[in-house]
């Protein structure tokens, strides 16, 4: 599979997900990553966002969906960033507002940031609720593995 950021890469880590949940997690996946706005807080390193795993029942594989009662699941993104000033609400303000306006009638999302640090200090004090989510979480981005949000060639450059 290509490296570079395709809608079809996204929805093809939740491939156990009817079609109309796919292209929702894979939205909100870009709009996570497209309006995450390090520039809020002041700080030495550029802020960049790690990771995104989408983890609970979509990502266990025991979603619901009930039109008759108007029940269903909600999404739970955690966001990994690379430094604790980045975990800061204005951070994200942008992108859980526009999340919120654009899905909102339709779906709930949960979004909790960490540092990388915090994943680091549970691993080493074995915190289970931290470790077990990410571990049975489904990893939608990794910047590490990933090729930037606008890449089409591999340059980054914005189309």
């Amino acid at each position: 599979m290509n490296d570079v950021y395709a809608r079809e890469v996204v929805m093809a880590r939740v491939g156990h997900l009817i079609r109309r949940k796919q292209r929702e997690v894979e939205r909100i996946t870009r709009m996570l990553r497209s309006l995450f706005d390090p520039g809020q807080v002041l700080a030495l390193e550029p802020g960049k966002i790690k990771r995104i795993i989408l983890i609970g029942p979509y990502a266990r594989r025991s979603w619901y969906e009930d039109r008759r009662t108007i029940e269903f699941s909600d999404y739970e993104f955690w966001v990994v960033v690379n430094h604790p000033l980045f975990t800061d609400e204005r951070c994200w303000q942008n992108a859980r507002g526009t999340i919120y306006r654009e899905l909102g009638n339709r779906c709930a999302v949960d979004v909790e940031i960490y540092a990388k640090s915090d994943i680091r200090t549970a691993q080493a004090e074995r915190d289970t609720f931290i470790v077990d989510r990410i571990e049975a979480g489904i990893t939608l981005y990794r910047a590490s593995r990933d090729a930037d949000l606008y890449s089409t060639n591999g340059s980054g450059d914005r189309p």
